[in-house]
């Protein structure tokens, strides 16, 4: 009898052993498909919409592209307005911790502010690597205006640099130029260095072509504090991007500090190129691609899910 009992205890034993192992394997498959369900909801609650910024940007193009290549991506939308409204919709977001989907790039304050905001890995390579952002000056001007072309020449900062900028601009709402200003005057150290050999001229007149970006607003005002600290009489003409190529180009302006290579503006570049003298990178470690809030369970463009 007791041996029949023993047989028994083991045999249930064992039932609920099968149970619990059964029970686990559940959970997990239902955690499994939670994550996918998370993920889908994502694409859904952003319906298929990356938020973006203004047509003909750089990052605009390469993100059109990315919907082709990508099958994620597929039916997806680039909603197109300007880096402002992106950014609001960025802010609203992050607030309700909502998903959101933004096309974001370095240097830029939105990552100096939120320090939780990723980059999507890009396996396909849409996006490119690290960027550089070049300086690109007018033929000529080396021979008309050689000291403004030496400092253009040798003017390096950092991503930090820039993006220090652009965030006091936002916290405080004093301009980019004035903040600039600031800048230059408390980093005196660097500035020598951009200025060495470069002698005084009087009344000089130069012209800076960018683009509308904060970025470049922040390279473009610390370049003409320092130019204009040894003579120059400097003019900054925020154009669309494409005209910036084409301006230096032609002759048109005399130099810009706002080419994004080698992914971002290849196509301005290399239409226009040998048209203009390349200076080589004003700085490096930029970087483009899609970007999420850290709080968004996914890590890569593929995690996305096409439109249905």
């Amino acid at each position: 009898m007791k041996k029949n009992f023993y047989k028994n205890v083991i045999l249930i034993s064992g039932l609920m052993l099968v149970l619990i192992i059964a029970g686990c394997g559940s959970d997990e498959e239902e955690k499994t498909t939670g994550n996918n369900g998370s993920e889908k909801s994502y694409s859904e609650d952003v319906e298929y919409t990356i938020t973006g910024i203004e047509p003909g940007a750089g990052i605009t193009v390469t993100t059109e592209n990315a919907i082709e290549e990508y099958e994620s991506l597929k039916g997806w939308s680039l909603e197109q307005s300007s880096t402002a409204a992106m950014m609001t919709r960025l802010e609203e977001a992050i607030q309700k911790k909502e998903p959101i989907v933004i096309t974001g790039w370095n240097p830029h304050w939105m990552f100096a502010k939120y320090k939780d905001l990723k980059y999507l890995k890009d396996p396909k390579g849409v996006y490119g690597e690290t960027e550089m952002i070049k300086t690109l000056a007018r033929k000529g001007l080396k021979e008309d205006k050689p000291n403004a072309y030496k400092l253009l020449d040798q003017f390096h900062w950092e991503v930090e640099d820039m993006e220090g900028i652009m965030l006091e601009s936002t916290e405080t709402g004093d301009e980019i130029s004035t903040v600039a200003k600031k800048w230059v005057e408390d980093h005196q150290d660097v500035v020598s260095e951009w200025t060495k050999g470069v002698e005084d001229v009087e009344g000089v007149e130069i012209e800076l072509v960018s683009t509308p970006w904060d970025s470049e607003r922040a390279s473009a005002s610390v370049v003409a504090e320092v130019l204009r600290s040894k003579g120059f009489e400097v003019t900054i003409t925020p154009v669309d991007v494409a005209v910036v190529f084409k301006a230096i180009a032609e002759g048109d302006g005399d130099a810009t500090l706002a080419a994004w290579m080698p992914v971002t503006h290849k196509e301005f570049y290399e239409k226009f190129e040998g048209q203009f003298e390349d200076l080589g990178e004003n700085l490096k470690g930029a970087k483009i691609g899609l970007a999420v809030p850290n709080y968004m369970d996914i890590d890569s463009i593929e995690d996305l899910k096409p439109a249905e």
